[in-house]
């Protein structure tokens, strides 16, 4: 599950009257606009005498949510490459979806059994698991 900021990782779904599974929660600081762009990229020089700003080449705050999202998605990768998965269901506001897909290495992406555009980051842990399963059940 992830968002812009924060992502909500889980090694498994507890069944009814089994405990929460522990998971795994990554975070990163929520920046402003005016936050990043205070960070002025410079001058350069243009020819004899003369300079011009720089110029932010993507924007910011996307770019801000791509790195984070490149985290998770090493991170994620990792564990892969570690055996410890063999497939991974993704629930992701619709935008951060989105670049997920850009994001994903191949060898990721082959794991994905689904994919649903739904924030579930602010769900309690409690009432994730049933949720959940009604979204993944039918894989089973």
């Amino acid at each position: 599950m992830a968002d812009a900021t924060r992502a909500r990782i889980l090694r498994g779904i507890a069944r009814a009257g089994e405990a929460p599974l522990p998971e795994l929660v990554l975070r990163t600081e929520a920046h402003k606009l005016r936050d990043i762009m205070a960070d002025k990229p410079g001058r350069t020089s243009v020819g004899p005498g003369r300079r011009a700003a720089l110029d932010y080449g993507a924007d910011p705050l996307k770019e801000d949510e791509r790195q984070f999202l490149r985290e998770v998605a090493a991170l994620l990768d990792s564990h892969r490459r570690a055996g410890e998965f063999r497939r991974l269901a993704i629930f992701a506001e619709p935008r951060t979806l989105g670049l997920l897909r850009t994001i994903l290495p191949a060898a990721l992406r082959r794991l994905v059994c689904r994919e649903t555009a739904a924030n579930l980051l602010k769900v309690p842990p409690q009432e994730l698991p049933p949720l959940l399963l009604r979204h993944l059940d039918p894989l089973a």
